[in-house]
């Protein structure tokens, strides 16, 4: 995954809503509609974060009819998850310079 997709998802976590909704469609699949019920926003703010967190490509939206199905991106995850791992604070290893 390059560095400028992890900033995008970065950037669409770091709101709390878009966390929340996250963490409500983790191993589970909503629609739009259950989400609504759950926050005290209008569709359209609804729709802003969910542009957000499907442009970033951590979530999926499946439409049937006129309503929208939201799920975790396992694929974006795993590769966001493996990145994270990554990042590693070794406090042993100082600059020989300072």
């Amino acid at each position: 995954m390059d560095l400028m997709k992890n900033v995008k998802i970065c950037k669409a976590l770091s709101d709390p809503t878009r966390l929340e909704i996250v963490t409500m469609i983790s191993g589970t699949e909503k629609c739009a509609c259950r989400l609504l019920e759950h926050f005290d926003i209008t569709q359209p703010t609804l729709s802003h974060h969910m542009k957000q967190l499907t442009n970033c490509g951590l979530v999926d939206v499946r439409k049937e009819g006129k309503w929208s199905y939201y799920s975790i991106n396992t694929d974006v995850l795993t590769e966001f998850k493996e990145f994270v791992n990554s990042i590693e604070s070794n406090m042993n290893d100082t600059c020989i310079e300072c």
